[in-house]
């Protein structure tokens, strides 16, 4: 079964590799529409029944929790409905927001900007990815560590009141995931990565937190923020 999700044939022909990489490239995006439906259908609902804003840690400790699940299914069937379970629960945390941003004057303006910038830097990275054949491996372990220190940035400030260091944080984030789209798309061409469960997975949370990162990025050049 784990063939169907994983595959691990480095004696494979050139052919044969890339076939397969053709076909984790596949089936990784097309988890990867079918998770944004299900985040989009959380997101709706979340905003229909009037959901309030969901403590952080609660919703970083759910998050957490359901990577840790798709960590031990992710050769397995299972594993899609653990990606479902993540998209899921991000977008059902994020309607509330949206819902915000729909209550201002010209809030939506920002949102539709945000998604549609996203858009364009994920065919863009997938893009130069897929038309210039590049390895971009070597990304890997600054992308680690850029991540950990943005993230690093983010929590504190939930607890300190610092406009400064969150806006830096949404910027860092906003370009280490564009960085990551590029890389992870990188190493399904190149055989780097061979489960689609787990790109689409890395995939998602760059899209989200990129979304996300812009959405703030936008509200305070606005002024609003």
């Amino acid at each position: 079964m784990d063939n169907e999700y994983r595959y691990t044939d480095r004696t494979a022909s050139p052919a044969l590799a890339g076939e397969q990489a053709a076909r984790v490239l596949r089936n990784t995006y097309g988890l990867l529409a079918m998770s944004l439906a299900v985040a989009a259908a959380a997101g709706w609902y979340a905003m229909a029944a009037n959901i309030g804003f969901i403590n952080p840690f609660i919703t970083l400790g759910v998050y957490f929790a359901l990577l840790f699940a798709n960590a031990k299914l992710q050769n397995s069937a299972w594993g899609i409905l653990s990606v479902f379970g993540i998209t899921g629960w991000l977008g059902f945390t994020t309607g509330p927001l949206i819902a915000a941003y729909a209550g201002m004057a010209g809030g939506m303006e920002v949102v539709n900007t945000a998604l549609s910038v996203t858009a364009l830097v994920f065919v863009g990275m997938s893009g130069i990815a897929l038309v210039t054949k590049k390895d971009f491996s070597f990304m890997g372990s600054f992308l680690m560590v850029g991540l950990l220190v943005a993230f690093i940035c983010a929590i504190v400030t939930l607890f300190v009141d610092m406009p400064a260091l969150r806006l830096a944080a949404s910027a860092m984030f906003a370009l280490l995931s564009s960085m990551v789209i590029l890389w992870q798309t990188s190493a399904i061409i190149h055989g780097g990565e061979t489960n689609y469960i787990r790109a689409t997975v890395t995939l998602f949370v760059s899209l989200y937190n990129l979304f996300l990162s812009l959405l703030h990025l936008l509200t305070a050049l606005s002024g609003d923020d």
